[in-house]
C-alpha cells in the first residue's frame, strides 16, 4: 500500500480552457487546476514505487476542507472533530478527486482506468488537505 498526504487546499478540478490557434483549436487546464495537478506530482514522485503499480487498483482518497466561519465556534468545533458535521456544499468529490487521479498517473499508476475501486470522503479540518491511500487488489 502507498499512502502520503498532500498539504494545502484542495483544487477542484475545472473545466478545460480553449484557444485559437493556427491550426485549430486546442484544450489546456485552467491555471488553479494545472498549479495543483504539479503539486500533486511532486508529492506522488516523493512516494512512489520502484515501478508504476499494475493490474486493478484501490484509491482512497479524504479531503479535509476548511470549514465556514460560521462554524468556528466551539459547538461546530466539537462537531467537526467527532466527524458529525460534514461538508455538504461544492465542490463535488468527483471534480476533487480529478485532479489527484491526473497528477498520479504514470508515476504511482501506469494509467488512472487501473482505479476499480475509489473512495472518496469530505470532512472539515483546520490544516486543509488531501490523505490518499492506494492499494493493489488481487485477482
Amino acid at each position: 500500500m502507498i499512502q502520503f498526504t498532500i498539504p494545502g487546499a484542495t483544487q477542484p478540478q475545472e473545466r478545460p480552457r480553449f484557444s485559437r490557434t493556427g491550426y485549430g483549436v486546442t484544450t489546456h487546464d485552467a491555471p488553479k487546476s494545472r498549479n495543483y495537478k504539479e503539486l500533486v506530482k511532486l508529492v506522488a514522485w516523493q512516494n512512489k514505487p520502484q515501478e508504476p503499480l499494475q493490474g486493478a487498483l484501490k484509491l482512497e482518497v479524504d479531503v479535509y476542507l476548511m470549514p465556514p466561519k460560521k462554524y468556528h465556534t466551539k459547538p461546530k468545533q466539537a462537531l467537526i472533530a467527532s466527524g458529525e458535521l460534514r461538508p455538504t456544499t461544492k465542490p463535488d468529490t468527483d471534480n476533487l478527486v480529478k485532479g489527484i487521479k491526473d497528477g498520479m498517473s504514470k508515476i504511482i499508476w501506469v494509467d488512472d482506468a487501473q482505479i476499480v475501486e475509489l473512495v472518496v470522503r469530505k470532512f472539515y479540518a483546520m490544516q486543509p488537505r488531501a490523505e490518499v491511500k492506494v492499494s493493489a487488489l488481487c485477482g
